[in-house]
């Protein structure tokens, strides 16, 4: 039986979706029913199991006939932990299930009606029930950048008490957690905007919380579970050791191991799914008293791991074969208090020799030799339409290593050639599409999100036409 793999980073775990074809057929280790007083079958609940300590949750969604069942060869023989997800409803019984070595278990599972709806809501769902236009709905995406949106909902805060904790917001490390904290440094701040946007934004906030009531004065609308096809699929998550980390980005090699980046330590994870060993390899601080932290990951053509060091104002390349970092740091003059660089691209380095990075202070683009240790700044570029300058988010370069600017702050691709500087926009139909993060496919074709349109836009430069897809579930 063959997997495609599709893998995610969520923060204290990694996850990988398996997609199953339909007309498999393999040993099964644990088979049920799923079923509730209100629904004789339900379709599209979503079975985890856990076996006593183990730090793997493998997990099933159920068919059109309710049922469900785990391939053999993800479950070991012995006693699991039972969990469902199924928007309305919580797990009645059975809590565990035994399974045995070459024989299938089984265990009809029943649900019951949640006692706490709002808790299982995720962003998408508080999205639709919120009252108020798409626009005032659509700057909660920056929230959702680091955090969801439970924190909010369920706060009591005025607007004028929002107000403040955006001014405090503005001064913290993306990469902070309440029990990780992480202050800028000097006059350092985050760009939350400014004016009467803002203050409309807190007032949108206190109109949607719990400043004014014990609960809150709009239905809340779910979304409904899934159906035929996206139900044939086996999930596989892994705990990582400790709560504090944050894996940002993820990559797996040519041998199948998967390394991610830490966004709140200054450390590079590295996995292997068949034991779910996690190692961890720290990263040379160099701008001591500034936070910590690292955002981009990368390979280039040898294999090795390129990390954007944020904070720290430089990149570090990990060789994997002696395990060691060499790092490059900003030059000096070019850095202020605010210097980030988080984003970086190595995969064509091999064509020219040089290492694409941003600098987000000013969104200044960078660009290293790494045998030299010399770097270009080519500074920041602007929209010719209106001169406004492009606040990017994700720098990939195709496969001559010219580079892509995704323009997060519009519906701008900008596109850089590595030999003649010459700098073009291109853009796609969806205003305020906001592209951010992307890659160059084998016909060096641009694939990115479209995080403010819901919708995944393709560049191909022979055409020179942006082409967009909205995804089917809104606020996705």
């Amino acid at each position: 039986m063959q997997l495609r793999s599709i893998l995610l980073a969520f923060t204290a775990g990694v996850i990988t979706f398996g997609v199953l074809p339909a007309q498999a057929q393999a040993p099964i280790a644990l088979t049920g029913q799923v079923s509730s007083a209100a629904e004789a079958v339900m379709e599209g609940v979503v079975v985890s199991a856990k076996r006593e300590g183990s730090t793997v949750t493998v997990s099933v969604v159920s068919d059109d006939k309710g049922k469900f069942s785990f391939p053999a060869s993800k479950l070991e023989p012995g006693r699991y932990t039972l969990s469902i997800r199924a928007i309305g409803y919580e797990l009645e019984g059975p809590k565990t299930a035994d399974v045995a070595a070459g024989a299938a278990t089984s265990a009809d599972v029943k649900l019951r009606p949640t006692r706490n709806l709002p808790k299982q809501l995720n962003n998408a769902e508080w999205l639709a029930s919120f009252p108020g236009t798409d626009n005032q709905k659509k700057a909660l995406l920056n929230c959702i950048s680091c955090h969801n949106l439970d924190r909010i909902v369920n706060s009591a805060y005025s607007a004028d008490e929002f107000m403040q904790v955006f001014d405090r917001m503005t001064g913290y490390y993306p990469g902070s957690t309440p029990q990780h904290p992480q202050r800028l440094i000097g006059d350092a701040r985050r760009n939350l905007g400014q004016g009467p946007g803002v203050k409309a934004m807190a007032e949108y906030l206190a109109s949607i919380n719990l400043s004014k009531d014990e609960s809150w004065n709009y239905p809340l609308k779910t979304l409904p579970r899934p159906t035929g096809r996206a139900t044939r699929v086996v999930v596989t998550e892994y705990d990582l050791p400790r709560k504090q980390i944050q894996p940002h980005d993820v990559v797996v090699d040519s041998d199948g191991i998967i390394w991610f980046s830490h966004f709140g330590e200054q450390f590079l994870g590295k996995m292997d799914p068949k034991t779910g060993k996690v190692s961890e390899y720290p990263i040379p601080v160099i701008k001591a008293g500034f936070p910590i932290g690292t955002l981009d990951l990368k390979t280039d053509q040898a294999g090795n791991l390129w990390v954007g060091m944020m904070y720290q104002s430089g990149v570090a390349r990990f060789d994997k074969k002696t395990e060691t970092f060499k790092v490059w740091s900003i030059p000096k003059e070019w850095q202020t208090d605010a210097a980030q660089s988080g984003h970086l691209d190595p995969s064509a380095t091999h064509v020219d020799g040089k290492v694409w990075v941003k600098n987000s202070d000013r969104s200044q683009i960078l660009r290293l030799d790494p045998e030299t240790g010399q770097w270009e700044n080519l500074g920041s570029f602007s929209d010719p339409a209106n001169g406004k300058r492009l606040g990017v988010y994700g720098i990939p370069a195709d496969r001559d290593n010219n580079l892509y600017l995704l323009d997060f702050s519009s519906s701008n691709v900008g596109r850089i050639d590595a030999k003649t500087g010459q700098f073009t926009i291109y853009r796609g139909a969806i205003r305020e599409s906001r592209p951010r993060r992307g890659a160059v496919d084998e016909q060096n074709r641009l694939w990115f999100a479209e995080y403010g349109g819901n919708a995944i836009g393709m560049l191909d430069p022979k055409v020179g036409k942006v082409q967009e897809w909205v995804l089917p579930t809104a606020w996705a």
